[in-house]
């Protein structure tokens, strides 16, 4: 692949959608956006994490093992068939089973001739009340490795991934032209209005801080809607949408609604990283001498 490729302006989309519990009209939703998102010229498209299904982990049930499949599986050839026929890249989201009790959230790059172009096995596994994801989940084990397309090197991470610089900072360190976060995140209903837009602001704000420090355009698709607890221990979640696209400066190119599915389309310029990381040193700057500390739990 030449370098030139990285460099030219990339139409991009996401897509996000509120799950139901038919997986089939999950798949539907998720393919209708990748068609509209194609024909309003995307040549890459994100989908949202774990979009073929309702958010599981709110609870620890072990018949939501189940819904995990193998990659490649039905939900790679699906995606693989349409990313063939449009002749775009697509990153999906997979509940992996990879062997009899070792499962992980998965990402599945398919690149625009249809093959698997490679996966990123999400690496940071929260444990809280409402995403109980330790219960269902191997952390993963490919590390921080930007998968090469047709459009160029994607530096995929899922979700509580996108808390962490350090992740970024590898992926960005490792050639990534974008980084791209599948999502599932939202409220719990019980907080306060001040509270809720909080949260919400922090996570828009560090994926931004993420664009800035690693001068990459980035890619966040969450989904929308309520899903109630099914075991009714808690409030059930108020996704909150709000996927964006925001370019190597922390500036929102497109940013969706809280409440609405939408296809976001924008064309992005891949080729400001390297102006921007001239002007605005940080890779130069690093002390990387410096900074064995962080291989600690905690410094003594």
């Amino acid at each position: 692949m030449s370098a030139s490729v990285h460099h030219k302006p990339l139409t991009v989309a996401l897509v996000q959608q509120a799950a139901t519990d038919r997986r089939a009209e999950n798949l539907e939703q998720s393919l209708a956006g990748i068609e509209s998102a194609a024909g309003q010229g995307a040549r890459l498209v994100l989908l949202q994490e774990l979009h073929a299904s309702l958010y599981f982990c709110q609870a620890e049930t072990a018949e939501n093992f189940a819904l995990a499949e193998p990659v490649p599986g039905e939900t790679t050839g699906l995606l693989g068939d349409l990313a063939r026929r449009l002749g775009i890249v697509i990153v999906g989201s997979v509940f992996e089973r990879r062997a009899a009790g070792i499962y992980h959230n998965t990402a599945v790059v398919l690149d625009s001739d249809g093959r698997l172009a490679g996966r990123y096995r999400k690496m940071h596994i929260p444990d809280d009340p409402g995403y109980y994801e330790k219960y269902y989940f191997t952390p993963g084990d490919l590390g921080f490795t930007p998968i090469d397309t047709a459009v160029g090197r994607l530096g995929v991470l899922v979700c509580w991934d996108q808390w962490y610089p350090e992740a970024a900072r590898l992926m960005a360190l490792a050639g990534a032209d974008i980084l791209l976060y599948p999502t599932a995140i939202g409220w719990d209903e019980r907080d306060t209005a001040a509270e809720q837009q909080r949260q919400l602001d922090a996570w828009l704000t560090v994926q931004r801080s993420h664009a800035i420090a690693n001068c990459l355009p980035l890619m966040s698709c969450n989904r929308t809607g309520f899903e109630p607890d099914p075991a009714g221990a808690s409030a059930g979640i108020r996704f909150w949408g709000n996927s964006c696209i925001v370019g190597q400066q922390g500036e929102y190119l497109a940013r969706a609604s809280s409440e609405a599915a939408q296809v976001l389309v924008v064309t992005i310029d891949p080729g400001r990283t390297e102006a921007l990381r001239q002007s605005w040193p940080f890779f130069r700057d690093r002390r990387i001498d410096a900074y064995g500390e962080l291989l600690k739990r905690l410094r003594d």
